[in-house]
């Protein structure tokens, strides 16, 4: 029997994702001997157009509820500024790029992404934002890249949005545990770390 996979679907700009980064990580240190725990990417919006003032207020107003919820920080001042393109395509294809290079790294570059993005309030919209990210992970700038501007890193984002569509995601963040080939959810949304632990441990011993 293989070990069981806890996929967990998410897209590093929601920020109900950042708020359920510290349940991740303490998730993948806890079970790390038990189960793989695998990141499908969700590319939670594809925008083409600068938000309004109207979409600005409405996604502060979830930042905020973030916040007060879980405590992670956030920075307000000057987020999401005057002709911001909320497209989270390029962020996921950098962590799906990541993928290809090094998978180790692949949640460090996730984290880091949403960090930028919510606390330091960069712009994980742009290539050089992102290289420099994956840089500071110890991967060379320039091959990083020349790799997420390939077909393969197309190709390899647009799997995981397929994966999210197939696996009937319509919100993040979620987790699905597969036992062979049997799905079990095991959480939408920003639950508690308590929670999700009650609700894998009692699927895990059926």
């Amino acid at each position: 029997m293989r070990a069981p996979i806890l996929w967990y679907f998410a897209d590093p700009m929601c920020s109900w994702c950042w708020g359920f980064s510290p349940a991740i990580a303490a998730l993948r240190d806890e079970y790390r001997e038990r189960l793989r725990i695998a990141l499908v990417l969700g590319g939670l919006r594809h925008e083409t157009a600068p938000m309004t003032a109207a979409q600005r207020a409405e996604i502060l107003h979830h930042w905020h509820a973030v916040r007060d919820r879980t405590g992670q920080p956030f920075r307000f001042d000057d987020a999401l500024p005057e002709g911001f393109v909320y497209d989270t395509e390029p962020a996921c294809r950098a962590v799906a790029t990541m993928g290809g290079l090094d998978p180790a790294l692949t949640f460090p570059l996730f984290q880091s992404i949403q960090s930028a993005f919510y606390a330091e309030g960069r712009d994980v919209t742009q290539t050089d934002t992102l290289a420099a990210l994956a840089a500071g992970l110890g991967v060379d700038a320039g091959r990083f890249r020349t790799a997420f501007d390939s077909d393969e890193a197309h190709a390899r984002v647009q799997a995981h949005f397929r994966q999210a569509r197939l696996a009937g995601v319509r919100g993040f963040p979620t987790l699905i545990l597969q036992q062979d080939a049997q799905l079990q959810p095991i959480a939408s949304g920003c639950q508690s770390l308590d929670a999700v632990r009650r609700a894998l441990e009692s699927k895990l011993a059926a």
